[in-house]
């Protein structure tokens, strides 16, 4: 066998040794038990008034901070709360109100077929199905399990920039993409804590596991972290 052959059938074993390891199932409990401790009572940052709101709410959020979404949709919602009330306004008019928040061209055009979508084929309420949400314009899978997670109750596992590094640093479900990640917490995260995990891992890479400059001497999580990034002293 030539050396180049040997090292190929070695590459697989070594790439096996150097992918994150999946934490044990008692160490995961053990985070989210630290975070409920922390936190009982998680709550996300967008504004809303009920499902629909939340959910023109997260359209709106997708590359856009939370307190711009919510400096943008606070007079909307007063006026449009429902989607005949959004699609009676029309798209200048909400694209007026949106005009601060990134891409809000587009998304105004979205916020309005998706009222259109609503009325027409769901009797103007937000579906309860992420099969259903994924449909609405401008709705992916990630916006579809925010809406399912805080406005229906159920567990889902929305991951954005800040979920996707917390699962990776903390090993709570090492992923390559968003999907994986999303899996992988499916499996990992135990029932008792899967309404609020998503809450938790977004709050703790927002505020405290940054991706440039974490705060690791404040971190509840410091000495079960072994991550490359955590920052000693």
């Amino acid at each position: 066998m030539t050396p180049e052959n040997r090292a190929k059938r070695r590459a697989p074993a070594a790439a096996r040794i150097t992918k994150p390891r999946a934490r044990s199932a008692a160490g995961v409990r053990e985070i989210f038990a630290r975070f409920e401790a922390a936190n009982p009572e998680p709550k996300g940052e967008l504004d809303y008034v009920n499902a629909f709101t939340l959910l023109v709410a997260v359209v709106l959020s997708a590359q856009a901070t939370d307190v711009g979404v919510n400096k943008a949709t606070r007079k909307l919602f007063e006026i449009a709360d429902t989607p005949q009330k959004m699609l009676a306004l029309g798209e200048d008019a909400v694209r007026d109100h949106v005009r601060t928040i990134g891409l809000f061209r587009t998304k105004a055009k979205n916020v309005i077929a998706l009222c259109e979508k609503l009325i027409a084929e769901f009797g103007g309420q937000v579906p309860t199905t992420r099969e259903a949400l994924e449909s609405l314009p401008g709705v992916g899978r990630k916006t579809a399990n925010v809406v399912l997670n805080i406005a229906f109750g159920q567990i889902t596992h929305a991951v954005d920039t800040h979920v996707f590094r917390v699962a990776n640093r903390l090993r709570i479900a090492p992923g390559k993409n968003v999907l994986q990640v999303e899996m992988g917490l499916e499996k990992a995260v135990p029932a008792s804590y899967g309404r609020h995990a998503h809450h938790w891992l977004i709050l703790h890479g927002r505020y405290t596991c940054k991706a440039l400059r974490p705060e690791c001497g404040r971190c509840i999580q410091f000495d079960l972290c072994d991550s490359a990034d955590k920052r000693i002293g």
